[in-house]
C-alpha cells in the first residue's frame, strides 16, 4: 500500500527520466527543460503517461520484493538476534530478483507508454492502458516480449532492493546504536532519506540500460548495446537522468519507509508481539 500512495508522484518523474535516458542527441536536455518539454507538447497530463501500467508495476514489482523480504527477515529474527547486514543483503537480493521478474511484464509496459509521445505518430504504440498493452504485446509479439530486458530489470531489482531495504535497515541500525535517537519518526526518515541516496547511486547505471532496451522496438544485444551507448555518448551515460531519479526514488523510499513502520507497529499492536530493537 505505501508503495501505490506514491505512485502517482514517481510516474511524474519516472516520465521525464526515461526521456532523458532514450532522448535522441538533439533532445531536450536537464530535467527541468524535459518537463517543459512534456507539459509543451503533450499537456500536464503528459507527465502521467503509463500511469495504469506504474500501478500495476508497483502491485507485482513491490508488492513481491517487500513480502519475501519481511518474510525472510521474521524467519532469521528472534527475541535476542537479529540477521547481520550481510544476510539482510543476501534475503533483499532474493527478494529482489523474484520481484524483478514478477514486475517485468509491466515494467516494459511503463517504459513503452513513456516513452511513445517522444515518437513519431506513425511509430506511436497508442497503448491505452496497462492490460491493453499486455494483451496487445502477447499478441503482436508473443508471451516472450513481456520479458523483454528482464535480466537488466532483474539485476537492477536485485540492486534497488539490496541498497534500499537493506541499506535502510542497517542505516536504522546504526543509528539507533551509535545516536541518542531512538525509535521514533526522526529515525525513519534520517535511515530513509539515506538508503534513498545509496539506492539512486548505485541502481543509475543499470536503470539506463533497462530503460534502452525496454524502449528499443527492435531486440538488441546487451554487449552490443553497451559498446554502441559507450561509443556515443562516453561515460557520462553512467549517471545520465540522475537527478529526476533521486527526486522520483528519494521522495519515495522516505515515504515507504514511514508508512511501512507505521503498519509495522499497528500490526504488532494489533496481535500484541513486543516491539523489537533496531528492525
Amino acid at each position: 500500500m505505501e508503495s501505490h500512495l506514491s505512485s502517482n508522484q514517481r510516474n511524474a518523474d519516472r516520465g521525464s527520466q526515461v526521456r532523458l535516458q532514450t532522448r535522441s542527441s538533439d533532445g531536450p536536455r536537464g530535467m527541468l527543460k524535459t518537463f517543459v518539454h512534456i507539459i509543451r507538447h503533450d499537456g500536464f497530463l503528459g507527465l502521467y503517461s503509463g500511469l495504469s501500467a506504474s500501478l500495476l508495476r508497483q502491485l507485482t514489482y513491490s508488492t513481491t520484493r517487500f513480502g519475501v523480504y519481511e518474510e525472510l527477515k521474521s524467519s532469521t529474527t528472534t527475541a535476542t538476534t537479529s540477521p547481520s547486514f550481510p544476510s539482510l543483503i543476501a534475503m533483499a537480493s532474493t527478494s529482489g530478483f523474484l520481484g524483478g521478474v514478477a514486475g517485468n511484464p509491466a515494467d516494459v509496459l511503463n517504459v513503452r507508454m513513456q516513452h511513445d509521445a517522444a515518437l513519431p505518430t506513425h511509430a506511436r504504440r497508442n497503448y491505452k492502458h496497462a492490460i491493453d498493452g499486455l494483451v496487445r504485446m502477447t499478441r503482436e509479439e508473443g508471451w516472450r516480449s513481456l520479458f523483454r530486458g528482464v535480466l537488466p530489470n532483474s539485476m537492477r531489482a536485485v540492486l534497488m532492493t539490496a541498497s534500499q531495504l537493506a541499506s535502510y535497515d542497517g542505516f536504522k541500525r546504526l543509528i539507533l546504536t551509535h545516536t541518542p535517537l531512538e525509535d521514533n519518526l526522526a529515525t525513519h526518515f534520517s535511515a530513509s532519506f539515506l538508503a534513498g541516496f545509496v539506492a539512486t547511486t548505485i541502481c543509475s547505471p543499470v536503470d539506463v540500460i533497462k530503460t534502452r532496451v525496454m524502449s528499443a522496438k527492435e531486440s538488441e544485444g546487451l554487449r552490443a548495446l553497451l559498446i554502441k551507448v559507450y561509443r556515443l555518448e562516453g561515460v557520462g551515460w553512467i549517471f545520465r537522468g540522475w537527478v529526476p531519479s533521486f527526486i522520483r526514488l528519494g521522495p519515495h523510499t522516505i515515504a515507504t519507509f514511514l508508512f511501512l513502520e507505521q503498519h509495522k507497529k499497528l500490526y504488532r499492536r494489533f496481535r500484541g508481539v513486543q516491539e523489537g530493537h533496531g528492525l
